[in-house]
């Protein structure tokens, strides 16, 4: 009897062993330097200031994440694996840029009614050093990364919504911990914006919720850059193709 072809599917090929990944030096260098402009800030913050109360700021845990993120990144793009969740690199990006935008245009802003303008420019050595990787280098590598260095199309609109959950974690911590420090207590709220002692409750839920609806328009900005920007070069192929010829 003739035998009967074998019709049962092949298993899938993942795509890593159809298009084996590269390793992407530059990305990894850049990375790398941006996870220690964040570190650089962060150690220097807690040597020349109390670390519980340095660890308070919102400014610090986005460089936190920063750090992270883009030192995990960079060890990927030199190993050859795959890059982290856009999910992930894109709430990152999110929580930094918040934090230049906020630090240049209402705290180091003398037209802001919240400006500590006359504080940021007494700043002086390794603090203003700090000050400087931590509100401008990194939010300006973060965004440079993020446009030079990905692939556009991966973030979702739904990521908006949810990258909102950063933010909102550190403002029930900020003003939980401001009711349960005692009044006098010296930065018992981080940022003047959330002083309910100066402000009310009223005035600083008001304040943060147009934050919120900011950084909500922000995100889906993100979101629509990414579906628009175009794909950076990939590398060459070092090997040359073949030139058409005939056979000898």
């Amino acid at each position: 009897m003739p035998r009967t072809p074998n019709t049962q599917a092949a298993p899938a090929v993942p795509a890593a062993a159809v298009v084996p990944t590269v390793r992407r030096p530059y990305a990894a260098a850049f990375r790398a330097l941006i996870a220690l402009a964040a570190t650089t800030g962060l150690v220097i913050e807690c040597v020349h200031g109390n670390v519980l109360v340095v660890l308070s700021f919102f400014t610090i845990w986005s460089n936190i994440l920063v750090a992270l993120v883009a030192g995990w990144s960079a060890v990927r793009a030199w190993t050859r694996r795959p890059p982290l969740p856009a999910r992930w690199t894109g709430g990152v990006l999110l929580c930094i840029t918040v934090v230049g935008l906020v630090f240049h245009l209402v705290l180091d802003n003398e037209a802001s009614r919240f400006n500590q303008a006359a504080e940021i420019g007494a700043l002086t050595g390794a603090k203003a050093v700090a000050n400087q990787l931590l509100h401008t280098v990194t939010p300006i590598g973060v965004a440079l990364d993020f446009l030079l260095l990905t692939r556009p199309g991966a973030l979702r609109w739904r990521h908006a919504a949810q990258w909102l959950a950063a933010p909102g974690l550190y403002l029930t911590f900020a003003l939980t911990r401001g009711a349960l420090l005692s009044p006098g207590t010296p930065t018992r709220y981080t940022y003047p914006f959330l002083d309910v002692t100066a402000h009310g409750y009223a005035a600083v839920l008001t304040t943060t919720a147009v934050l919120g609806a900011a950084f909500y328009a922000l995100g889906l900005a993100i979101v629509g850059l990414d579906r628009i920007r175009p794909a950076p070069r990939p590398p060459e192929n070092r090997i040359s193709p073949q030139r058409a010829r005939g056979l000898k």
